[in-house]
């Protein structure tokens, strides 16, 4: 939509005072604090022309105007026309937790939810991007032994397997040793994995044992789907109004869903750049009264999940979409140690 540059610093200030205040905007209150230099006059002419074009609306009981979905809409078209060449610095370093993907990921869905009291949510990278970091076999008993696999991305698979007789010592730890030798930076599920196992250079009873061993790293895969990590609904709830119980309920309701929540994150799984939806943009009707802000992390040539934040329709666009993309870039650095590093 074409509108001109004092039109576009009125809906500025407009969306901007309203998601501040929560009170519908007037003509007065933007000539004295907005330092617009034109007269009320003029200002209530450009309102009245936003709202004709439905970008602002007018409540029966006010005589200010409040932003509509489409007013947000634009709003934060603008903001995204305008990024600044570099994201800023997100508060929270996850260097020195690039062994523990999953405590980086919970860490920063805690500050993004802190930072903007939006709700936050993540995605964490799929199952098969994962990487064999280590490899434990330990014997516990003469005829049980346990199987440990770290991934690169943190996650722990232990496995018990039993034998009808009695288990080698030196058989367990050639196992262990051939397996981080073999294995180590190999990602799961790959034809990698399996031509390490049926070797065909290995004896019969190095293979029967491996073979015992092996669903340890199938069992590593099996996920139902990518893991969330949700944070920041009781201190939105904490500032909440009443006549927006309503929507919140609704929004609440949706995220108990989780394949609501995955399709949210999954619609910004593309180009590394921030976006944003709102209201009847995200497809579902509950959420017309909120908005999503959303961007993908991973690295430079592949995506591995996503940052969101979901709140209502009067949020901080500014403030969601420069936490949302400093936050992504801080993973995409993490992931890129991480995967170097394997």
């Amino acid at each position: 939509m074409e509108l001109t540059a004092r039109k576009r610093e009125i809906l500025r200030l407009v969306v901007e005072e309203y998601v501040s205040t929560g009170r519908p905007v007037g003509s007065k209150g933007l000539v004295e604090q907005g330092g617009l230099q034109v007269s009320s006059s003029t200002v209530r002419y450009e309102l009245a022309e936003l709202e004709r074009l439905g970008l602002l609306a007018h409540p029966h009981t006010s005589a200010g105007r409040v932003p509509t979905g489409s007013g947000y809409r634009l709003y934060a078209d603008g903001l995204l026309e305008h990024l600044e060449p570099r994201p800023a610095r997100f508060p929270l370093d996850l260097t020195a937790m690039r062994s523990e993907v999953e405590s980086a990921l919970q860490s920063t869905t805690e500050m993004l939810a802190q930072v903007t009291r939006l709700i936050s949510i993540v995605s964490a990278p799929p199952p098969q991007t994962a990487s064999v970091r280590h490899v434990e076999v330990l014997l516990l008993q003469p005829t049980v032994a346990m199987v440990v696999v770290i991934t690169s991305t943190g996650g722990v698979t232990k496995r018990l397997c039993s034998f009808a007789t009695p288990v080698d010592l030196g058989l367990a730890e050639w196992a262990r040793v051939y397996l981080n030798e073999s294995l180590a930076g190999v990602r799961l599920g790959t034809a990698t994995v399996a031509r390490r196992f049926e070797d065909p250079s290995l004896n019969a009873g190095e293979r029967e044992f491996l073979a015992a061993l092996r669903p340890a790293f199938d069992e590593a895969l099996d996920e139902t789907g990518p893991q969330l990590y949700v944070g920041g609904v009781a201190s939105m709830l904490g500032d909440v109004r009443v006549d927006e119980l309503d929507s919140y309920q609704r929004l609440l309701e949706v995220l108990e869903t989780r394949a609501a929540a995955l399709e949210l994150l999954g619609d910004v799984l593309g180009p590394r750049r921030p976006s944003v939806r709102v209201g009847p943009e995200l497809d579902n009707p509950a959420l017309r009264d909120a908005a999503f802000v959303g961007a993908s992390y991973g690295l430079a040539n592949r995506p591995l999940g996503a940052v969101g934040l979901l709140g209502p329709l009067r949020m901080d666009y500014d403030k969601a979409i420069r936490t949302v993309r400093a936050a992504a870039a801080e993973l995409s650095r993490l992931s890129e140690a991480v995967y170097e590093e394997s």
